[in-house]
């Protein structure tokens, strides 16, 4: 089932109320009062309303294959919850939420008992709530609809803005105030008795938040002289030019084994960078970093699961976006769908034990060592480096599948893409790119 941009809207905001009433709920069972757990002013918590959306984005095709569809969902679940967590703690210095003291749990973000609550509701959801509300949908006129989307987009943006202007004063001022003084002040200044009501809020929501003032020890305030030190924003990105050459190269050197033949698998039209190994070594840093000293089982269990769940989230990324397969299992025995199967798996559960515990400490090393005002410039020049061929990688993969039905070009954009990134050209950087699929 392909949802339209409608459905998915609405289906963000049903899912982001009834996540905020059962937060609700379960903090009034718990608190004995009523609390608005949400972050948002408005009665919705958009962490639901964004799983939902992402079940009906990545898992249809998983409808029929219940006990996958549990685990799609599960494992979805798990990456919004801590990607949310750590983007909140890294924006406010501090844990919004927090399951450190429970037996299952995972950096504190989530409890793993909680992961079969989101498996079973992806499978009620997909199977049943999603057909409903379309179907329900479909009886109200389009321009209603939109005029209501509309409305609710302008307020849901407009207490977002609100919201996150307050967070981001709180985490400027509490160096050096306390979070009650600061509202004080703010009211005193400004008059702006939203932003004090909303602190107010968030104070009574989310316990975590410190009050307390923040007493800066020498250590904090000496600067490290070591260039992306621990894992950091520089760190990951050096790490993913990293894996995204070292990546390249194996499969390259893979399939020569394997197929007999020397291909590309290169993600981009310029260098020799897998975009999927890339972000597959940085996130796996990011999320396990803090568990590098941890059993190889444990490293071995984590990384093929995630590393399963990742693969088939950019197979079916890749699909919506450039309407191209870039790869196909399906002729390979246990697989899922032709995106993943469980010896790759397993695969990517030996490269998480290999590279936190022998190649990540190498290149961390190599990382470090480069002067820190000139390692910023090189990473940066990097970055722009990789947007662009990505933009243009795009550009000429789309130009790819539509040459398909319009082989002739219709602007000078396309002609320069049909002469630069011809049919014969994209073939060789993409061997096994399947189009129109």
């Amino acid at each position: 089932m392909v949802y339209t941009w409608s459905e998915l809207f609405w289906i963000f905001y049903i899912y982001s109320f009834i996540g905020w009433c059962a937060g609700v709920i379960a903090n009034a069972l718990r608190r004995r009062r009523f609390v608005n757990t949400g972050f948002l002013n408005i009665p919705l918590c958009p962490i639901y309303g964004i799983m939902g959306v992402a079940y009906c984005i990545f898992l249809p095709e998983l409808t029929n294959k219940i006990f996958f569809l549990f685990l799609g969902g599960c494992v979805i679940a798990f990456i919004i919850i801590v990607v949310t967590g750590a983007v909140l703690e890294k924006a406010f210095n501090r844990k919004w939420w927090d399951y450190s003291k429970r037996r299952f749990q995972f950096q504190g973000y989530l409890n793993f008992i909680h992961l079969i609550f989101f498996g079973v509701s992806a499978v009620i959801c997909m199977r049943f709530i999603n057909p409903l509300l379309v179907k329900l949908m479909s009886f109200i006129p389009g321009q209603i609809l939109l005029i209501l989307e509309i409305v609710f987009g302008v307020i849901l943006l407009v207490d977002t803005i609100c919201c996150v202007t307050t967070v981001l004063q709180i985490k400027h001022t509490i160096k050096t105030h306390k979070f009650v003084d600061y509202v004080q002040g703010v009211t005193e200044n400004f008059g702006n008795v939203l932003t004090k009501k909303v602190q107010h809020r968030m104070e009574k929501a989310y316990p975590n938040i410190e009050k307390e003032r923040i007493i800066e020890t020498e250590e904090h305030k000496k600067e490290s002289k070591v260039f992306a030190e621990g894992c950091c924003f520089y760190k990951i990105v050096g790490l993913f030019f990293i894996g995204a050459f070292l990546g390249d190269i194996t499969e390259t050197i893979f399939c020569r084994i394997t197929a007999g033949r020397w291909m590309s698998r290169s993600s981009v039209v310029y260098g020799p960078f897998s975009i999927v190994w890339g972000l597959g070594c940085a996130c796996l840093t990011a999320f396990l970093y803090k568990y590098k000293d941890k059993s190889d089982r444990y490293i071995f269990l984590y990384g093929t699961v995630l590393g399963g769940a990742y693969e088939y989230i950019c197979s079916v990324f890749t699909e919506l976006v450039f309407g191209t397969v870039f790869w196909d299992y399906s002729k390979i025995p246990f697989n899922l769908g032709g995106r993943i199967n469980l010896l790759f798996c397993f695969f990517w559960g030996i490269a998480a034990v290999v590279w936190l515990k022998i190649l990540y400490p190498v290149f961390s090393g190599w990382i470090e060592k480069l002067p820190k005002k000139g390692g910023k410039i090189i990473m940066w020049a990097a970055i722009v480096f990789m947007i662009i061929n990505m933009l243009i990688s795009a550009l000429a993969l789309y130009r790819y599948n539509d040459r398909i039905e319009n082989p002739v070009p219709k602007n000078n954009l396309e002609k320069i893409l049909d002469e630069r990134f011809d049919d014969e050209r994209m073939d060789r950087i993409y061997p096994n790119a399947k189009r129109g699929r």
